[in-house]
């Protein structure tokens, strides 16, 4: 959401000592304070729930409590749930307050301080309320799906989801069976809105930016770049910049650091369909995959043995040695395309609406004009992630993925092609028995 923010002021206040917070919520940025939701009452009387810089999870509530988990949150392919549960008529001080993520209580702490018995916060009050912001900034960043506010009642996580019998994984209930009650809202219910599907007409308004709707989901995640990994081929003091959920990326290369980025999630069979828009040229851009670890400036995408980087002149590069693969020179604006097959271990490159080389994704075991690369089960990582990089220290580059999410950065696709998969929206046509990368697809 970066600066984008959304705002709501009431005319009156509900229920400020019974109420639940629900919403699942996807990180792609850490190490600074980043607010889900907040209320404003002036300066010594406010509320929020927020990830603080150390990236622990707090339910803040000015003179009246303050819970601060002791476990950091810091996958950025994770969708959490967060339930916080208040009932200040309770009795016993730690049943007024509940944290849960993905269905489990959280019960250890850096900082407990329950409220007293029948205190009021100021969620729900006659003030301004903010999701995605404090009144100071503090903005989150990420993504954000079914966003419940319940006044009146004290709903456990259970309400909200369950857990697979067969998994083990805590799944969406999207279709909760809740009452709403006075200053209650259900927002991004089904894509951007702020449109209060509650009941209540409590709808929120985008105060600042622009909201862009994803088809990465709770009951669906997409992969995204992985920010944790080193952006510098190995170097951590690369200041390589990732933006819109992780999804697009600019190299800062310096005299020691190339740019690189891989993806948020890695495969070892199946095939798999990627598209990326080639925003700002830089020098030696390259977009691929790679198997490697990443441990120094030589392992720029192409520039190890299990790493493969298709370059911005047409040909290709595989363990620091350039080929030539009969492929077209990019442009910015240009969208570039991969096509993993790891059932055959091939790999086809596209540009726009032309698979280079002659090559056809949907040859199987022929290959036809594909590049051959090494099995996974052979390699450092034994997965192959997506990526894009630079093969020079010396200027930057620019690129937006679409990993099925429909989008370039915060451009949607222009007339999205064939998918017989279903999984996924694309610019081009997804080749017959290729899908996404995302957890859909690793099921199908």
């Amino acid at each position: 959401m970066a600066s984008t923010y959304l705002s709501k002021t009431y005319g009156s206040s509900g229920n400020r000592q019974r109420q639940t917070i629900s919403v699942w919520v996807k990180r792609t940025k850490f190490d600074d304070t980043q607010t889900i939701f907040w209320s404003n009452g002036g300066a010594s009387h406010y509320a929020h729930l927020r990830f603080k810089s150390d990236n622990t999870l707090q339910y803040y509530a000015n003179n009246v409590c303050n819970l601060k988990t002791k476990y950091a949150f810091l996958d950025p392919n994770a969708w959490y749930h967060i339930v916080v549960t208040l009932d200040t008529t309770q009795a016993t001080e730690a049943d007024r307050l509940k944290i849960y993520v993905n269905g489990v209580q959280q019960t250890v702490f850096l900082t407990s301080s329950y409220p007293s018995q029948n205190a009021e916060v100021k969620f729900a009050d006659d003030n301004i309320h903010y999701i995605g912001q404090s009144d100071s900034g503090s903005y989150f960043e990420g993504l954000m799906s079914h966003f419940h506010f319940v006044t009146n009642t004290a709903y456990q996580a259970s309400t909200f989801g369950s857990t697979d019998a067969a998994t083990g994984e805590w799944n969406i209930n999207t279709s909760p069976t809740v009452t709403y009650n006075t200053n209650s809202f259900f927002v991004f219910k089904d894509g951007n809105s702020g449109t209060d599907q509650s009941g209540q007409g409590n709808n929120y308004s985008v105060a600042n930016g622009t909201l862009t709707k994803t088809e990465d989901c709770p009951s669906n995640n997409f992969a995204t770049l992985n920010p944790l990994v080193p952006s510098g081929g190995g170097y951590q003091g690369n200041s390589s910049v990732f933006s819109k959920g992780n999804t697009t990326f600019a190299t800062n290369n310096s005299s020691s650091n190339y740019g690189l980025c891989l993806s948020s999630i890695g495969v070892n069979s199946g095939k798999w369909y990627i598209e990326a828009r080639f925003d700002t040229k830089g020098n030696e851009d390259l977009f691929g995959i790679s198997a490697q670890n990443i441990t120094s400036t030589a392992n720029y995408l192409g520039g190890g043995a299990y790493s493969y980087g298709f370059y911005q002149n047409g040909t290709y590069y595989h363990n620091g040695s350039g080929s030539s693969y009969g492929g077209n020179s990019w442009s910015v604006n240009d969208i570039l395309r991969l096509a993993v097959d790891l059932d055959n271990n091939k790999l086809y490159f596209g540009l726009n609406g032309t698979w280079q080389n002659s090559s056809d994704p949907t040859s199987g075991s022929t290959g036809t004009g594909a590049v051959s690369i090494t099995d996974p089960s052979s390699t450092d990582t034994g997965h192959y992630f997506i990526g894009y990089g630079n093969a020079s220290n010396s200027s930057n580059g620019a690129v937006s993925f679409n990993f099925g999410n429909g989008y370039f950065g915060t451009t949607a696709v222009s007339s999205a092609g064939t998918n017989a998969s279903n999984n996924g929206i694309f610019e081009y046509d997804v080749p017959t028995g290729y899908t996404a990368l995302s957890t859909k697809g690793l099921n199908l």
